[in-house]
């Protein structure tokens, strides 16, 4: 019989190091659990600022090509005003020479 009982104890204290084992690694798992928490809220909240700057940069593209429009406008009013005022000044001197013929 003392064959039975000390078999018994062996039984009994493996089972008392399986259920600290197992507490052990539950405590492990809810550590893990709060971690993987924290890292999806990081995770969202990066992903919501890239979505943000996306949208920023969106913005700043087409300010940035109505600049350029606004340049080229600029560009093309003073090549008009130039052209203008050369057609002026060869209407101004044909004005002179027929003057002159009459």
């Amino acid at each position: 019989m003392a064959s039975l009982s000390s078999q018994v104890n062996i039984i009994v204290e493996k089972t008392k190091n399986l259920i600290q084992l197992c507490e052990a690694l539950q405590e492990e798992n809810d550590l893990l659990k709060l971690e993987l928490q924290s890292v999806q809220v990081a995770f969202e909240t990066s992903s919501d600022k890239v979505q943000q700057l996306e949208d920023k940069l969106k913005v700043m593209t087409v300010a940035k090509s109505l600049d350029e429009s606004d340049i080229d406008k600029v560009a093309i009013n003073e090549k008009t005003l130039d052209t203008k005022q050369k057609i002026n000044d060869f209407v101004r001197e044909i004005d002179k020479c027929i003057n002159l013929l009459k």
